[in-house]
């Protein structure tokens, strides 16, 4: 059987933007009777769900489309919201040098890209690869949606 996926749209404010915004976003249909979709892509402003998280969306006679409600099962993933301070720097070696700690990216711009950090990534490694960026003034980042278990991961010794 063929998967099928959904456009959602939400709307939210956007602490990245400054103001109430709107998104889309694919969901992966779970069940369509109970309203269930998996989020697909990584959310670019900061709604409060995070990639593969299980949301309950309905259709929306204001919107006339498929609206996201909320989260029914997060995935314990973390959503981590980046902006490249540099204007000449290797786009790629950065973008590697993330994706080398066991993440996925998804660019908004030359300026802006959000990363998916998987459940069963150990986030310790991830933001100590951010903070050094950070702190060589390279990135500034940003933590919209912390997974408990990331949260926990830097806890750790």
């Amino acid at each position: 059987m063929e998967e099928q996926y959904q456009q959602i749209l939400v709307r939210y404010y956007s602490d990245v933007l400054e103001e109430n915004t709107v998104e889309t976003f694919w969901g992966k249909t779970i069940d369509e009777e109970k309203g269930l979709y998996q989020v697909d892509n990584i959310p670019f402003y900061g709604p409060d769900f995070s990639c593969d998280d299980i949301v309950f969306a309905e259709f929306d006679s204001t919107e006339d489309c498929l609206t996201y409600r909320h989260v029914a099962t997060p995935s314990g993933n973390t959503t981590v919201q980046v902006i490249v301070l540099k204007d000449k720097y290797n786009r790629e070696d950065l973008y590697n040098e993330i994706l080398y700690s066991g993440t996925e990216i998804e660019v908004c711009s030359d300026q802006y890209f959000v990363i998916n950090v998987p459940s069963k990534t150990d986030y310790k490694n991830v933001y100590a690869i951010l903070g050094a960026l950070e702190e060589e003034k390279i990135i500034e980042f940003a933590e919209p949606l912390l997974s408990p278990k990331h949260s926990a991961d830097l806890r750790q010794k």
